[in-house]
């Protein structure tokens, strides 16, 4: 008896153990992995809250990771969701082609890959790629700047975003398909590209030639890389580089950069700037008249996409797709959202209207 009493606490830490272990290995499993560029871009951090809202109502659990600008990190967070026996990953990828290896990791885990937003390149272990149409965003962008072309011979200040993304080379294309014909019969005069000068009279540029021009324009996705390049750009520019210019800006960040450089040199009469993704920041630039427009993403209809597709695919069900991307390897299937070109006029009916956004957090509208 005296033997089976002192067997009990011993019996009990046991089982209690066992109970931890068990609940640790339990919480441990994840369902979806995601992995986002980086928390230092209101974007990403915006998309991070709409995962977790999109999923709470399913059954399925979610872990979500940043790379902060990193592939090594990427890949380190791409090993770490495998081990917790993840089925579907949702990436982002920081650079396409440095991604390829960490999607080729989760491929060989039996894992399903979904390319978020920027394309992962030069590999087959993607399985879809959610997007928005990127060449109409170009598209939107440039069709922008030539709606609201002055004269003939007006300077045209060419930006681009990082040439490590893919997103940058189908920004640009479609924005060329807009331009170069406006630059062709004199309307635009190229400032701040030799590389853009020499290919003028080119209607479709091929990857090579697009490298080129993206090279000498890129700003990386940064603001202060785009700032020090107006800066540049305008430091050497010629008195007939100035006045009333139009200028083809990437994204938000870049444009109110961009926007504040131009803004603050006297020999600038005026200045339309293009942006996209309808950041808080720059919707108060257009309300202000700093910043010509955004395209806006609808980034809920995005993460809805990419939900949709996630759950389809733990349901063993096909996800829908609507077209394909190649990527230098394979044709990835592919889901597109539209895309809304938003400027001082439409701005409330677009953001505001659609709850996007809140009336009280700007001012001036």
């Amino acid at each position: 008896m005296k033997k089976l009493l002192k067997s009990i606490p011993f019996l009990l830490v046991v089982m209690m153990l066992a109970v931890v272990v068990s609940a640790c290995g339990k919480s441990s499993k994840v369902d979806v992995g995601i992995v986002l560029p980086t928390k230092d871009e209101p974007r990403w951090v915006q998309d991070e809250q709409r995962f977790k809202d999109a999923l709470k109502d399913t059954k399925y659990s979610v872990e979500i990771l940043f790379s902060q600008g990193s592939s090594a990190k990427e890949k380190e967070n791409v090993d770490s969701l495998i081990a917790k026996g993840i089925k579907v990953l949702i990436i982002c990828p920081q650079d396409g082609d440095a991604a390829a290896a960490a999607v080729e990791a989760a491929q060989k885990a039996g894992i399903k890959v979904i390319s978020y937003d920027r394309l992962i390149t030069k590999t087959d272990a993607v399985n879809y790629y959610v997007t928005f149409d990127s060449i109409a965003v170009g598209k939107a962008q440039a069709q922008y700047l030539v709606d609201h072309a002055k004269g003939n011979g007006q300077p045209l200040y060419l930006y681009a975003g990082a040439a490590s993304d893919n997103n940058a080379f189908l920004f640009f294309q479609g924005a060329w398909t807009v331009l170069q014909p406006k630059i062709a019969d004199g309307t635009f005069k190229i400032a701040n590209s030799s590389e853009a000068v020499a290919l003028k009279d080119t209607a479709e540029l091929s990857r090579d030639q697009q490298s080129k021009i993206i090279s000498q324009v890129t700003t990386n996705w940064d603001a202060n890389e785009a700032k020090n390049k107006a800066q540049t750009h305008l430091t050497a520019a010629s008195a007939d580089q100035k006045g009333d210019v139009a200028i083809l800006a990437p994204n938000d960040g870049t444009a109110r950069s961009i926007a504040d450089v131009f803004g603050s040199d006297s020999a600038i009469s005026s200045y339309v700037v293009s942006g996209q993704d309808a950041e808080k920041a720059s919707i108060q630039y257009i309300i202000d008249g700093k910043q010509s427009m955004t395209v806006f993403k609808d980034v809920r209809s995005l993460v809805k996409d990419s939900i949709g597709m996630a759950v389809s695919i733990l349901e063993n069900k096909t996800p829908e797709t609507t077209g394909s991307y190649n990527n230098g390897k394979i044709d990835v299937q592919a889901k597109q959202t539209e895309v809304i070109t938003v400027d001082k006029e439409n701005v409330k009916a677009s953001l505001i209207d659609s709850k996007y956004y809140e009336e009280k957090e700007f001012t001036g509208l």
